[in-house]
């Protein structure tokens, strides 16, 4: 596999860009900078590839992105209330960056750090091991936190995720792919009409400043009810308390049967192109977000703006600020234990 240039940072520093191809020549882009998956251009219902993710053109655009397209976030992905939590009876403070709260890992998260080739990792045609090492003390985290991503795309088109992560003092570790999906593979093109299923029973209620309240809420008879599919933008306008708290889906679901084994957690359908893809986690919860807060303002790839609710994100992960609710699965990493995470997206067409 031979990189290529995609432009230098600020401070001089060179990103790489990466391509994955398998059999029927449907690709995979991923970045060095911020571990981002750039483009992933798979094929129709007739047969056409074209590229499903939003992104940009080269590392400058990465650099000055407030969206967090396409990027690896954390450490923690998703909200901490205040950036406050307590850990073996110490109270730590982290950077806010997202009204009064921490959000995917801070300002200058690890998605905006450029990540290394691992050495000895073999880099095949399919294949790509990126690493970062996040010092103690890092937007408030404490510990100093190894965080590997290994991408690999099948000939299945199939894209694995598989993270590792390992700290040299008790600290919190929850990344996530905040990867924005639009199936129609034009990005000019609302996702409002995509047909979504969410494997879960339950999500996590928010107050309106987007931090869960702590408890779990039945989908049964609410707007969060995606057991069957249902379009996207059939009940997303509906005077529904949380979907006006989160000026549409933001939310995370309690995926059935966390068990920490892979499963199926959710499924796109697009029937323009016929596009269908698969999300599998072994992690306990998903964020879903439908692109709500998309403005127009990003110059993505092509020249083409990104407009309000043009692309989703399934966020796989541990629950919004658990490290304050001890009845939420925990996130805390401690020496000597070894995070794992593995989260399938997988397309094809029907």
């Amino acid at each position: 596999m031979t990189p290529q240039e995609f432009g230098k940072l600020p401070d001089g520093r060179q990103a790489f860009l990466y391509t994955l191809r398998n059999k029927s020549n449907a690709s995979v882009k991923i970045s060095t900078y911020g571990a981002a998956v750039v483009s992933i251009n798979v094929p129709d219902k007739n047969g056409k590839r074209e590229d499903v993710v939003l992104g940009y053109d080269d590392v400058t655009g990465y650099v000055n992105d407030r969206s967090f397209i396409g990027f690896i976030v954390g450490r923690y992905g998703n909200r901490i209330a205040k950036g406050r939590f307590s850990l073996d009876g110490k109270e730590y403070q982290l950077t806010i960056n997202d009204g009064a709260n921490h959000l995917h890992g801070g300002k200058e998260g690890m998605f905006k750090k450029l990540w290394r080739i691992v050495e000895g990792e073999p880099i095949s045609e399919n294949s790509l091991t990126l690493e970062y090492n996040s010092p103690a003390g890092e937007e408030g985290y404490p510990g100093s936190v190894t965080v590997r991503i290994t991408y690999t795309w099948s000939d299945r088109n199939e894209l694995t995720l598989h993270y590792t992560g390992s700290t040299d003092a008790p600290t919190l570790l929850n990344p996530t792919s905040h990867c924005y999906f639009n199936l129609s593979g034009d990005p000019g093109n609302s996702i409002v009409d995509e047909e979504v299923m969410i494997n879960a029973e339950y999500f996590t209620p928010t107050g309106p400043d987007s931090i869960p309240t702590g408890t779990l809420h039945h989908v049964d008879g609410t707007p969060f009810d995606f057991r069957t599919p249902r379009k996207i933008g059939e009940r997303i306008s509906s005077k529904d308390e949380q979907l006006v708290f989160g000026k549409g889906y933001d939310h995370n679901w309690v995926l059935n049967k966390y068990d920490k084994t892979v499963r199926l957690a959710a499924t796109v359908f697009d029937s323009r192109s016929g596009r269908f893809m698969e999300v599998l986690t072994d992690q306990p919860g998903v964020q879903f977000y439908s692109g709500n807060n998309l403005d127009g303002t990003a110059k993505g790839k092509n020249g083409l703006f990104y407009q309000y609710r043009s692309a989703l994100c399934f966020e796989t992960q541990h629950f919004p600020d658990s490290p304050n609710n001890p009845d939420f699965p925990s996130v805390v990493l401690r020496p000597n234990e070894q995070y794992t995470q593995t989260t399938i997206y997988r397309f094809s067409t029907k």
